[in-house]
């Protein structure tokens, strides 16, 4: 099912974006594995992300920064790219403020985005895979956190629970109409249900 999903995701971009494999591309918060499962290779990607690449022998058309998208140093801020691309990063950055700081950094980086990020009102949350999860008080998401067997790793103390539980806010489709009022805003559905949304400036 998430192999059928991300390579429908991949079809939906190369179709916005036929010329991805002539673009320099920045993606905001991705990995180089990412990009080196693509179905096509972008002329040169740079990828920023807070924590140091995990990945060895990243090929030569790939290049990484360490780096919070949200505050982007002089010597990235100050590049131009072709495209921005970032997958569910925009729900951890931390609060509106953050979001839009975000946003801007995609709108000054490149006159071309794809953002995606997990839709609020999806009944599963996606992190967590717990049905409303994202609609329960606080201190019952951190007991989940602390116990559901499907949390990728249980957190072990409540204070590391609580960490987890604000680390994630998801959104709807006014904040991100609001964050990317030029782009197109692509409901991607599972079950007939939205799941993700994606904004799209081609």
């Amino acid at each position: 099912m998430a192999g059928k999903a991300r390579l429908r995701r991949w079809s939906w971009m190369q179709a916005a974006f036929p010329e991805l494999d002539k673009m320099r591309v920045i993606d905001l918060g991705g990995t180089p594995s990412f990009w080196l499962r693509a179905p096509v290779q972008p002329e040169h990607v740079k990828v920023v992300n807070l924590a140091e690449a995990a990945e060895n022998d990243i090929p030569s058309w790939i290049s990484t920064d360490v780096a919070d998208a949200c505050d982007l140093p002089k010597e990235i801020a100050g590049e131009h790219y072709d495209l921005v691309v970032s997958n569910a990063v925009l729900e951890h950055v931390g609060g509106h403020a953050r979001r839009a700081a975000f946003a801007e950094a995609v709108h000054t980086l490149a006159d071309r985005h794809w953002v995606q990020t997990p839709y609020r009102y999806f009944p599963v949350e996606p992190h967590v895979l717990f049905p409303l999860y994202q609609f329960l008080p606080v201190h019952v998401r951190a007991g989940i956190i602390r116990r559901w067997p499907l949390v990728h790793t249980n957190a072990a103390t409540r204070a590391q629970a609580l960490r987890d539980v604000f680390e994630v806010e998801l959104i709807g489709v006014a904040e991100m109409s609001f964050l990317f009022p030029s782009s197109v805003i692509k409901k991607e559905r599972m079950a007939g249900l939205p799941k993700s949304l994606i904004a799209i400036k081609a």
